[in-house]
């Protein structure tokens, strides 16, 4: 409510205090195997606009980025950025962390997510039916996918393997289409 006004001052008294409604029931960890050039920060961007909880950069067997020491630490600044412009575009008022960039088998010995899927082609064409889990973790490989090896590792770390239908997706699409997929089933789309 508006106390005072006058042409130097301003005051007002607070009233009352709402949550913001921009976070999502299901809080989805995002595991993107780094992509070349802009494809990163198109991923990063998406997937915070659909109510992704956390980012973890990935090297795979397939990936071609490798990032060290200084170059490492600016991508990461800049990752982050990305997500922050994203959080102010569409209106969050959490900034989801985009962790350092992980080896895949280091990101997958951390998770304990109550849904675990890897985008694959050999893999399921729906999410089961059920009670929606508070949490997922979500696996997106590089260009040309993950490794037979990797895929074997996620599957042995309790990660269902998803397939997304008969096309390819880019690893800059997989997870926008896999983020509105989980939003729409189990969170609030």
């Amino acid at each position: 409510m508006l106390v005072e006004a006058s042409r130097k001052r301003v005051v007002a008294r607070i009233e009352a205090v709402a949550a913001g409604g921009g976070e999502s029931p299901l809080a989805v960890h995002l595991g993107q195997a780094i992509g070349k050039g802009d494809r990163m920060d198109y991923a990063i961007q998406k997937a915070v606009e659909l109510g992704v909880a956390a980012i973890t950069p990935l090297y795979t067997e397939h990936g071609d980025v490798r990032l060290k020491g200084e170059r490492e630490a600016k991508k990461l600044a800049h990752w982050r950025a990305v997500a922050a412009s994203a959080c102010e575009q569409c209106g969050r008022a959490t900034l989801p962390p985009v962790h350092p960039p992980l080896a895949l088998a280091d990101w997958l010995a951390g998770r304990d997510e109550a849904l675990r899927l890897v985008l694959h082609p050999g893999g399921e064409g729906a999410l089961e039916s059920g009670e929606a889990p508070a949490s997922a973790a979500l696996l997106i490989g590089p260009e040309g996918g993950l490794a037979e090896g990797e895929v074997e590792a996620a599957r042995t770390a309790r990660f269902a393997a998803l397939s997304l239908g008969p096309r390819i997706l880019r690893t800059e699409t997989a997870p926008v289409v896999a983020l509105a997929l989980l939003q729409h089933r189990f969170g609030d789309l």
